[in-house]
């Protein structure tokens, strides 16, 4: 099943290229806002799949798109990414020791919204394109072994990054929780119509070009361990968000205008917008690219605040 917000927070079921308004089916969940619906529709899901594949299959819906998408999990308890997490295409010998941050809720945008690079010194903006965890009970301690279990769905991901803020050494916090710097969506995918996760193409386009394009058997740490490390150190609730981290090889710079298409093997394709109220200007080499070239992985700011003399 494939679900979504949208319009103004309506919750709907994608059917072919129709969504279908199923709000009616869940306006007994307790909640406050959209954010909490969705947690406890998930943390309640076996009573209601049934609801909602019939209210889906009775309903006529509307166009996919011809309505505004929002994100399918507007404010998680927790984001959780793992990091450096990927074996880069075999040019790493070993995988990194297992690591993960956390990311402000508050960073969440969805399909059609703009990501805004702020007004600070970073040596570049990035995004990287990832496949999300969406986890669908509380989970405390487990086990790899137990860990699918825990899985609702999974979802798009693009985890923007303003690389190099100062001070050196600790930046990972004001890289990453930036207002709008946690794209999501364009829905959730259970998880029953993705049978091998670890087996899917991971695409991002800006402005039309392909610039990353993997495959999640890349993975380093795969997700059982991942879901392991993260619930060791925290418990995740019904809805939580846990991004497996990028290759990267395809970074490169986000500017001022860009669009952004991030399509996770069938996950559906996310759009964003990049604005920059500074205007400033990177080279459009990837990582791979510049590596190639013989220079500094990071694309170099070629005009613009904070441009080093």
């Amino acid at each position: 099943m494939k679900i979504l917000y949208f319009d103004d927070f309506k919750l709907g079921v994608l059917k072919g290229d129709m969504v279908v308004d199923v709000s009616a089916v869940v306006k007994d969940i307790p909640h406050t806002g959209p954010h909490d619906l969705i947690n406890g529709l998930i943390e309640r899901f076996d009573q209601y799949r049934k609801k909602l594949e019939d209210a889906a299959a009775a309903g006529k819906g509307v166009p996919y798109s011809s309505v505004r998408i929002r994100p399918p999990l507007p404010k998680p308890y927790n984001i959780d990414c793992m990091a450096v997490n990927y074996m880069e295409d075999g040019t790493r010998t070993e995988p990194a020791p297992i690591n993960a941050f956390h990311k402000s809720s508050n960073s969440v945008i969805g399909d059609g919204d703009t990501m805004v690079l702020s007004d600070v010194p970073a040596t570049v903006f990035e995004g990287e394109a990832e496949m999300a965890l969406v986890i669908g009970k509380k989970a405390s301690n487990v086990k790899a072994a137990d860990a699918m279990d825990y899985i609702f769905g999974y979802v798009g991901f693009i985890d923007g990054s303003a690389r190099g803020l100062p001070p050196s050494g600790n930046s990972f916090y004001q890289m990453k929780s930036r207002e709008t710097f946690s794209p999501m969506g364009p829905y959730i995918v259970t998880k029953d119509e993705i049978p091998n996760p670890q087996n899917l193409q991971v695409k991002l386009w800006n402005n039309g070009v392909l610039r990353q394009n993997y495959n999640t058997s890349d993975m380093a740490h795969k997700i059982p361990r991942c879901v392991e490390f993260i619930s060791a150190c925290h418990t995740l609730e019904p809805g939580d968000v846990l991004p497996t981290g990028t290759n990267h090889r395809g970074l490169h710079s986000f500017q001022d205008g860009d669009k952004i298409e991030l399509e996770v093997e069938g996950l559906g394709r996310l759009h964003i917008n990049i604005k920059d109220d500074l205007k400033r200007t990177w080279t459009r080499e990837t990582r791979l690219e510049r590596t190639q070239k013989g220079l500094d992985q990071i694309a170099e700011q070629l005009s613009g605040k904070y441009k080093k003399a």
